[in-house]
């Protein structure tokens, strides 16, 4: 085995014989990929059991490599794990699936190992600077702020939004109501001068030097700008700024992040801004995991929901660690389509048994493979952002 493997099999260990200290595996009933494949080479135990396998030099990471991307990073199966139920209140513990995930996935780049639709997309990501959300349409930075057209943004300033890749090329439309709604609420900010993907894509599939690049890059453009507070509206970018940033920069990272849908439930109940157009739909929520599994914000996008008249509202009975995935995160799209497409469908299948007509979702890339599924049942799947821009009365 090759020393790098035997490190990594050292490094891990005690996280892959916690899994088997449990013996219970609700990991696996939990797991999006697993309720739709019940592959058990794709579930979270084989993916601990591997570790286990390398250390006793049984396997080398390119014999699984090609399974560790059977995984949205959603960390539903860290939240059921007895291990973190037992003990995380406590000792703020939590099984760390969704960081072993990516470090094997890690690993195996820097062995040379590749998944071709990962490598194809992180080398136009490098070459453009941003995710290649159009799939070839040409768009590069000098369009990055395109969106912005017409609304008489400033660039830098103390507070200034980031645009996540598919909402600033192909959901301009999120962007502009999220602006919208902070000019009414007389809520200051600036764009970015340069803004590169936030590395928080490549990083979970492996190509770690890549994000901490566009990282540095981005963190740079901030300070050049005196840019003291970054407003997220994605929730991939949040988990990559609040994890990975801080992870790659230590101490001298010393940025505020705050994330949007939270600062606008506050400014509704500081009546800084109040939804006051009815919108006559019935509607349930989809809980994007990053927010609701990875950093427990489920309260404020209901919060916002409650306050906009018109709206009939069913929540789902699967709140907190509970609630569905919509298999759009951890780069499953780009390598496996149809099995995001399979999870999108599952998670449909359940907005459909509470007799909504739209899904409203807070994440811009749950909401193509939502929207996609969501056609085949004759149910909208609408931003959160735009939704209350239309209570607002605020076109985008």
């Amino acid at each position: 085995m090759p020393d790098p493997e035997k490190r990594f099999a050292e490094e891990w260990r005690n996280a892959a014989y916690n899994c088997f200290s449990s013996g219970h595996k609700f990991c696996r009933e939990v797991c999006p990929v697993m309720q739709v494949t019940r592959n058990e080479s794709w579930s979270p135990t084989a993916f601990h059991a591997n570790v286990v396998a390398m250390e006793k030099g049984e396997l080398e990471v390119a014999d699984v490599a090609a399974d560790y991307v059977n995984c949205t990073g959603c960390g539903a199966c860290e939240l059921r794990c007895p291990n973190s139920l037992f003990t995380g209140d406590f000792y703020r513990f939590r099984t760390r699936t969704v960081d072993l995930v990516k470090a094997v996935r890690g690993l195996a780049v820097s062995q040379g190992v590749h998944q071709p639709g990962w490598q194809r997309w992180n080398l136009l990501t490098d070459e453009r600077r941003h995710e290649p959300v159009l799939n070839g349409t040409p768009v590069d930075q000098a369009r990055v702020r395109d969106w912005a057209d017409g609304l008489d943004l400033p660039i830098g300033g103390e507070t200034i939004l980031f645009v996540d890749c598919e909402a600033a090329f192909y959901r301009t439309s999120v962007p502009r109501s999220v602006a919208r709604i902070l000019n009414l609420a007389g809520y200051k900010f600036g764009l970015m001068n340069e803004q590169w993907c936030c590395g928080g894509p490549a990083a979970e599939m492996g190509y770690e030097e890549q994000a901490r690049r566009f990282a540095q890059h981005n963190l740079d453009d901030w300070r050049a700008a005196g840019v003291r507070r970054v407003l997220v509206l994605d929730p991939h970018d949040y988990i990559t700024f609040t994890e990975d940033y801080p992870k790659y920069f230590g101490d001298a990272y010393d940025i505020e992040i705050v994330l949007v849908v939270e600062l606008l439930a506050e400014l509704i109940r500081e009546g800084r801004l109040t939804p006051h157009v009815p919108v006559e739909r019935t509607v349930t929520y989809h809980d994007p995991c990053r927010l609701n599994k990875r950093k427990g914000v489920w309260r404020e996008p209901r919060e916002i929901l409650r306050a906009i008249p018109g709206l009939t509202f069913h929540d789902v009975d699967r709140v907190t660690q509970w609630s569905y995935c919509s298999g759009g995160g951890g780069g499953l799209p780009v390598e496996k389509p149809e099995l995001t497409a399979k999870i999108s469908e599952h998670r449909v299948e359940k907005a459909a048994e509470l007799g909504v007509d739209t899904l409203v979702s807070a994440c811009p890339w749950s909401e193509r493979p939502l929207s996609e599924a969501g056609r085949a049942r004759s149910i909208d799947v609408v931003d959160l952002h735009e939704l209350l821009a239309e209570s607002l009365g605020v076109a985008p």
